[in-house]
């Protein structure tokens, strides 16, 4: 058996809730799609901030207001080195994915879509990256096609080809299934895109804090991703896009700190990226966010996915032999999760049972409603792993598994 890239039982200590005790059991959290957890080192850097340095960035000339400012441009030029971003000043801060695809469904679509314009979204999609469409396609006039799923779980390229043409403006996709765990060559479904004039829009919540990604060799022209996913706090995200898109869109939110000149006769708007980002934004949820990318980078992206892969393929053997169970999505090229289906259990009523044993699961359509309908269930079962599981806590899920299917019978 090969041996992991690194150590996970040393890296569990950088992570203070792995070591809680829940009805007297050590708590074993297969919930990280969902949300991740943090290690001390963002923890302390998020009250370091409020302790030493909190205040409002880019206005003040005090001191606390200037460490504040550089703590908080800081982060933009760590994280855009963590997505291979050249220019730190096209990643934008949101709130979180939701909040990036969102800006560009109203700033983009609002301005570039017109009726009969179509929008190529896929049957695998968060509702964030399909409600936000929708919205503006039913302002807008426009029409929504979706990509189809093969039996296997992965998205159907020859129907992606049919679907695209001269009036396809964007392609939506993520860049992994938060469902199937399907990792989608994005780089193809660009350059597929690209080739009858459309944008592509990605969802990297689910690929970014699990492999190494990089923005240029992509090709897509927008991806989100959020802080919370990563090992940072909650309340910060991240929005990539190409320059001369951002450059042509109108600001999303108007308000302090995204304006040039306000006069009663109208606005004029600061440069990228303050153009996007009006208000007071949450700059200890960023800063924060800044020092959970240097921690992944310090354990290394390669090296967190190599482990990751090696633990979902022992995840998926484990689950395999359950009985009467149905594992959605790909064998191979997937991300650390894994959605599966008992005969006898319902999701919800396997989730209560495996939290009695401590072991966090989630149960339900995991805001994939389209997805669920596809593959013809109500709710699944899901197991999300970061590089912080071990073997020995999917041994723990597969004997509660077991228990529950004795208890339900």
């Amino acid at each position: 058996m090969n041996q992991p890239a690194f150590d996970p039982y040393t890296i569990r200590k950088d992570f203070p809730i792995l070591s809680r005790r829940i009805n007297d059991t050590l708590l074993v959290y297969l919930d990280s799609a969902a949300t991740s957890q943090k290690p001390s080192r963002v923890l302390e850097a998020h009250a370091a901030f409020y302790r030493t340095s909190n205040a409002n960035v880019h206005r003040a000339i005090h001191q606390l207001g200037e460490e504040a400012t550089e703590a908080y441009e800081g982060s933009r030029v760590i994280l855009a080195s963590f997505i291979g971003a050249p220019d730190p000043n096209c990643c934008l801060f949101t709130r979180n994915t939701t909040e990036g695809l969102n800006l560009v469904a109203n700033a983009w679509g609002r301005t570039h879509l017109g009726p009969g314009d179509e929008i190529v979204l896929t049957e695998m999609e968060h509702h964030s990256n399909i409600v936000p469409w929708q919205l503006v396609a039913r302002e807008m006039g426009a029409v929504i096609r979706y990509v189809p799923i093969t039996e296997e779980g992965r998205l159907d390229l020859d129907v992606l080809a049919d679907l695209l043409g001269n009036r396809t403006r964007i392609v939506g996709v993520a860049h992994a299934s938060n469902v199937l765990g399907t990792i989608n060559p994005i780089s193809e479904i660009a350059r597929m895109a690209h080739d009858v004039g459309a944008i592509v829009v990605v969802d990297g919540a689910q690929s970014v804090p699990h492999m190494p990604v990089d923005v240029t060799a992509l090709g897509a022209d927008f991806l989100a991703f959020s802080s919370h996913k990563m090992c940072g706090p909650t309340g910060a995200g991240v929005l990539w896009g190409q320059r001369e898109l951002l450059e042509e869109m109108p600001p999303f939110m108007g308000g302090g700190d995204m304006i040039d000149r306000v006069t009663k006769e109208g606005t004029t708007f600061a440069k990228l990226p303050y153009k996007f980002e009006a208000g007071t934004p949450d700059v200890a949820e960023v800063v924060a966010m800044g020092v959970a990318a240097e921690y992944l980078s310090d354990l290394g992206l390669d090296n967190i996915h190599a482990y990751e892969t090696e633990l979902v393929d022992y995840a998926l053997d484990a689950i395999g032999t359950l009985a009467g169970v149905k594992i959605h999505g790909p064998r191979n090229g997937r991300a650390s999760l894994v959605s599966f289906s008992l005969e006898r259990v319902h999701p919800h009523d396997l989730s209560e049972f495996l939290n009695q044993d401590s072991i966090a699961v989630r149960a339900g359509h995991h805001c994939t409603h389209i997805l669920h309908d596809v593959l013809g269930v109500p709710a699944t079962t899901r197991a999300s792993f970061a590089f912080y599981n071990t073997r020995e806590e999917i041994d723990l899920l597969i004997a509660s598994c077991r228990k529950a299917l004795d208890f339900f019978g």
